[in-house]
């Protein structure tokens, strides 16, 4: 016998079609207006930022005076950015003291480390082995050979005469160049087997750790010099370089470590399996997996060695935002915006180059999580 009792009799009234899940709607609804205390929030923050952004907004562009300007329109009452000001002293901010007539010597070495550098940064550029030897060999010997000059017919240049941004490329490349080799270097050594690598490093890192980066500069400004031999001089970018890439060095060998931590010995185990050695197995096997989980922390530490390179005014240098600072006391262009427009812009530099680094992370974070594709 046939049970009927759960078949339909009646139709079921017509109901509203399901909310889109996309659309612009969809989005805000998400992300904004998703609970009662989302709604809260995100109208606190359209209150903020309808209070903030016409100020902002009146300083920065409305009452600023413009590229071109005169010191006089800066000097008006009530006037906003004196932008005039960073368009007539932005050579200083680039180039420090470096000779007006050499210029085409550091912009010759940007263009380079641009043509040279952003192929590394493309994951499927070809002839990746080339442009690595390039970069990280031909370069810093062209760009030494270009900037400090005393061969080839160049006007020597001494370091004292370097300055503001400049500067800050250099450092940032060299001790981001060398400090993430010299950290996994470390970090190998803290885990090694051999009691006198291992103390070695862990004693370098806890030490450097310890100290702020200031304590680091002043000791390779006035210690450095007394492992030359006698009657030998030390550079004071050359100081600097050290002091900073060692500093990173240490905080970089705590990231690297931390992810190798996280592999499972299970990996190392297999390595061993397969007959691999122990660089081998640490370069094939381990590193590679080790690296990917901590791209946030290893930038991370790149960022913090970019904004540090500010403390090397510490040796006598002149970074960017030194350069910035020395220009804020010029007479010529004294105004009640002078020098707030030029820590704007020096944050502004910095944020750009910063804010880049943080984004390309995201980008290979992106691309190497293939664990969690779908």
């Amino acid at each position: 016998m046939t049970d009927i009792a759960f078949v339909r009799s009646e139709m079921t009234a017509a109901q509203p079609a399901p909310r889109s899940n996309a659309g612009v709607a969809a989005w805000l609804r998400r992300n904004l207006f998703a609970n009662a205390t989302d709604t809260v929030l995100t109208i606190l923050a359209v209150v903020f930022l309808l209070w903030i952004i016409p100020g902002l907004y009146g300083f920065l562009i409305g009452r600023a005076v413009p590229p071109g300007g005169t010191v006089e329109q800066c000097r008006v009452e009530n006037v906003g950015a004196c932008w005039a000001y960073v368009a007539s002293e932005i050579e200083f901010f680039i180039y420090g003291f470096y000779p007006m007539a050499e210029y085409w010597r550091p912009n010759l070495v940007f263009a380079l480390l641009a043509l040279l550098g952003a192929p590394l940064l493309i994951p499927h550029a070809p002839l990746k082995v080339i442009n690595a030897v390039l970069f990280f060999v031909v370069f810093p010997i062209a760009s030494v050979v270009l900037l400090a000059g005393g061969m080839f017919g160049l006007r020597y240049v001494p370091t004292e005469q370097w300055g503001g941004l400049l500067v800050t490329l250099i450092i940032s490349v060299v001790g981001i160049s060398c400090a993430l080799p010299i950290g996994i270097l470390l970090a190998l050594g803290r885990q090694s087997k051999l009691p006198v690598i291992k103390s070695l490093s862990v004693c370098f890192i806890e030490l450097v750790r310890a100290v702020p980066l200031i304590t680091v500069l002043f000791m390779a400004s006035i210690m450095l010099p007394l492992f030359m031999p006698q009657g030998t001089t030390v550079d004071k970018l050359l100081r600097a370089l050290v002091g900073v890439t060692l500093f990173a060095s240490a905080y970089m060998a705590e990231v690297v470590r931390g992810g190798m931590q996280a592999i499972g010995r299970g990996q190392y185990e297999a390595a061993q399996a397969l007959g691999l050695g122990y660089w081998r197995r640490m370069g094939l096997v381990v590193l590679p997996q080790a690296l990917k989980h901590v791209i946030p922390g290893i930038v991370g530490t790149f960022i913090s060695l970019f904004k540090d390179t500010s403390l090397v005014y510490i040796v006598g240098m002149k970074d960017l935002l030194e350069a910035v600072k020395t220009k804020n006391d010029a007479i010529e262009w004294a105004a009640p915006t002078q020098a707030v427009t030029g820590y704007i812009f020096a944050a502004a530099v910095f944020w750009i180059f910063c804010f880049s680094m943080s984004r390309y992370a995201r980008f290979w974070e992106r691309r190497l999580d293939t664990g969690h594709k779908r």
